[in-house]
């Protein structure tokens, strides 16, 4: 697990500043503690940061071929990377390290672009190859590891680990991207392939990148792996439950390969308990646990965590996290880079502090929720889809339009009585519905909250034409097989694997995920949807197969979540800070909200009338992002002062 960076002269050879090289690079040192170097030439510098977990003492890069005219800069792990070094030797290549970096070099040689599909893991990359000029990227099929470019003004191109590499180039210019603030506010952060910032992209997962020198202009990502939902409603349970816990076993022993102290996160959810219970089913060895619980008892499931870690006699660590935990806001803001809104950024930062102080790499469960059918929100998406497929769009958007609109908004009230939101989603398309039902401020929540110049600025642009754009690729007609697919898009990716990556990295910790395995994944997009979803029972196989490996008490109970008491506070300890941030001048001068509508949403939160607390953390969240922006140095000021993060 690393950081890497690299510049490249799409236009000539001219050569680039160590020094500047140097300081890029070690913006991001944070991803890797270990070890650093740089491999520059005419027209090309690449950098890297190692966290050493495999081959400690050979596995430094940039990492070469045999005669040194490929060059690499890797940041993850290739977890089939014995068979392939086994498979490769066979072809005559020869290999100086045990590393599964030097298996891309060589992967590269003998398969070109094709190398990807033999490639079982999570990876990003920027390999250079002199002999044909060219510098190919490349990002892993579930967007696990990130890549992140930019083209120059100067003709450069410049691509890292973190969105501050790109930042930090002094010829880079922090222009936001209006479209960018409207992913955003409608999300909670910015969906691939967007930055925050004009002219930056992330480089989206399964998706690969080249560029030959002498290119007038950067080509458009092409894919070279997708999801297919092909459903089979031949499979039965018991034939899925036994496949089941035979591929995850064998995606657990694939990422229990390490050189260092090795573990897992256990939340005491389903996901992180069937990760743990699978690591004992293939490793006789005691496991390191980690988990950390909350003083607050609604958010607190240390309790089943225990319950696990006992079954197994796991090496358990508990630590307790107090519910005014909020004093992370900087240094989130800084970490993400970009804003960013999910507030179990806060627990999971925490984890992973936790957790480094016993281990290097972690096992997670991430993933779990998408693939198996886990979230609230897609068994209502289900129930009601069977309405909106009752009746044509051209009746309910009139019908249930007009009842949403003239239905009061009752966030207070008990569920059953909330009905807005019910009658303005069966009056959308199936894409339109589940945007709605995943933002957090919905589309007549952000039409009020933005300026009129903001508006125009948008120039009609709704985080409607992205979700619209995905679903048109889905390839499927199955409602549950749909919104996974747009989950896999942008939630999994732009917020899930985002936050465990630089919360991880953060703290120099490895996260593995091993319920994100491609080949799992693949084989999880064949199965009927009623394997997943059975009445309200949602991860209905996932249960039902490893209730021989787990307590009832853990599988059946209700879903949790990694949450923290928003509402509370921003109405409390927070309140403070809520009304300078939002309502002072930084927030004033941006210029994309309205401040009437502004002080409207803080005054009526802090007098319980409504709860906003998503929207505020969300706009709390943006105000921290502009202060760090105003403060970010770039990367010659970086070398001069120190700062390494």
């Amino acid at each position: 697990m690393c950081g890497i960076s690299g510049l490249f002269d799409l236009r000539g050879t001219r050569g680039f500043s160590p020094a500047l090289m140097s300081a890029i690079n070690d913006i991001q040192s944070h991803r890797g503690p270990d070890e650093a170097d740089l491999h520059l030439e005419p027209g090309l510098a690449m950098g890297h940061r190692r966290l050493s977990v495999i081959d400690l003492a050979t596995g430094i890069q940039p990492q070469f071929n045999e005669d040194g005219s490929v060059v690499i800069v890797f940041n993850g792990e290739i977890y089939n990377y014995r068979e392939l070094t086994t498979e490769l030797k066979a072809l005559g290549h020869v290999f100086k390290t045990r590393s599964d970096t030097e298996v891309i070099v060589h992967a590269w040689e003998a398969w070109g672009e094709d190398c990807l599909h033999r490639l079982r893991g999570m990876f990003a990359f920027g390999l250079w190859d002199r002999n044909q000029q060219v510098l190919f990227l490349a990002r892993d099929r579930m967007g696990v590891k990130p890549m992140h470019y930019a083209l120059l003004p100067d003709g450069s191109f410049v691509f890292g680990s973190e969105l501050k590499v790109i930042t930090a180039h002094p010829a880079f210019v922090r222009k936001i991207d209006p479209l960018a603030v409207e992913e955003y506010f409608a999300l909670g952060y910015v969906a691939d392939p967007r930055c925050i910032y004009e002219g930056a992209f992330k480089l989206p997962p399964g998706h690969k990148l080249l560029l030959r020198r002498g290119m007038a202009r950067i080509p458009a990502p092409q894919p070279y792996w997708d999801v297919r939902f092909t459903l089979d409603n031949t499979i039965g349970l018991q034939e899925a439950q036994a496949e089941l816990l035979q591929r995850i076993d064998e995606s657990v022993r694939l990422r229990l390969v390490a050189d260092v102290p090795l573990g897992a996160f256990l939340s005491g959810g389903v996901d992180s308990s069937a990760v743990v219970a699978s690591m004992a089913q293939v490793d006789g060895s005691r496991i390191k646990t980690c988990a950390i619980g909350f003083d607050d008892p609604r958010f607190n499931e240390s309790q089943f965590a225990q319950m696990v870690a006992e079954r197994y006699g796991t090496d358990h660590s508990l630590d307790i996290v107090g519910s005014d935990d909020f004093d992370l806001i900087d240094t989130l803001a800084w970490l993400y880079d970009e804003p960013f809104a999910d507030s179990s950024a806060v627990p999971t930062y925490r984890v992973c502090q936790m957790a480094r102080q016993h281990v290097t790499v972690a096992l997670s469960g991430d993933g779990g929720d998408e693939s198996f059918g886990g979230y609230r929100r897609y068994r209502l998406h289900l129930a009601e889809e069977k309405a909106r497929r009752a009746l044509p769009l051209g009746l309910r958007r009139p019908l249930f339009g007009a009842l949403g609109s003239l239905y009061p908004k009752a966030d207070w009230a008990p569920r059953v009585f909330r009905a807005k939101t019910t009658f303005q989603a069966l009056a959308f398309d199936s894409a339109q519905a589940y945007l709605h039902s995943v933002s957090v401020l919905r589309a007549d929540e952000r039409e009020r909250l933005y300026s009129a110049g903001f508006k125009r600025q948008l120039g009609g642009y709704s985080a409607l034409d992205m979700f619209r754009m995905h679903a048109e690729r889905a390839g499927t007609d199955d409602p549950l097989a749909l919104v996974q697919y747009l989950d896999y898009k942008t939630w999994l990716v732009g917020d899930i694997n985002t936050k465990v990556d630089r919360a991880g990295m953060a703290h120099s910790l490895e996260v593995r995920e091993p319920l994100m395995d491609h080949q799992l994944i693949e084989w999880l997009a064949t199965l009927p949807s009623a394997l997943k979803i059975q009445g309200q029972e949602g991860k209905y196989l996932l249960k039902k197969a490893f209730e021989p490996r787990l307590p009832n008490d853990v599988l059946y109970r209700p879903k949790m979540g990694f949450s923290v008491p928003l509402a509370s506070w921003l109405r409390g300890p927070l309140a403070e800070r809520t009304r300078e941030a939002l309502l002072g001048q930084r927030m004033a001068d941006a210029g994309y909200f309205d401040p009437d509508q502004l002080r409207n949403m803080v005054r009526q939160h802090q007098s319980g009338q409504r709860d906003f607390s998503a929207p505020l953390w969300t706009l709390l969240m943006f105000e921290a992002f502009l202060r760090q922006q105003e403060r970010r140095p770039v990367a010659e000021q970086a070398a001069a002062i120190g700062v390494a993060a």
